[in-house]
């Protein structure tokens, strides 16, 4: 089963930007109580999603650069990025529901 990867400033842009398939990124904090309820189900839909969707994590804290890049101001914030660019944003905690629409909104 698929897993979300780490990513961070330096391989940013590999991960994400230069993705083929569109690419969740979980941007989190260890500290942050919603992030550790949304990390389950971010699990789940990598899953899921295995082979249509990459997903990957960034912690903030040691990655401010990207967070600020993209504007995050509180976490978590999914953003769905497809061909390079931002298709889709969740701030805060979401049901599992809300995020699989947001992902087949980016797929189709």
């Amino acid at each position: 089963m698929a897993h979300p990867a780490d990513t961070s400033d330096a391989t940013f842009d590999a991960d994400v930007l230069k993705s083929d398939v569109p690419v969740l990124v979980d941007f989190w904090a260890p500290w942050c109580g919603p992030c550790r309820m949304v990390a389950p189900i971010v699990e789940e839909l990598a899953g899921e999603y295995e082979g249509r969707v990459k997903f990957v994590k960034l912690n903030t804290d040691e990655n401010p650069r990207i967070a600020s890049q993209f504007g995050i101001r509180s976490i978590p914030t999914l953003l769905v990025f497809k061909q390079g660019a931002v298709a889709g944003q969740i701030v805060g905690f979401r049901p599992k529901s809300d995020l699989q629409k947001r992902l087949d909104a980016v797929l189709v």
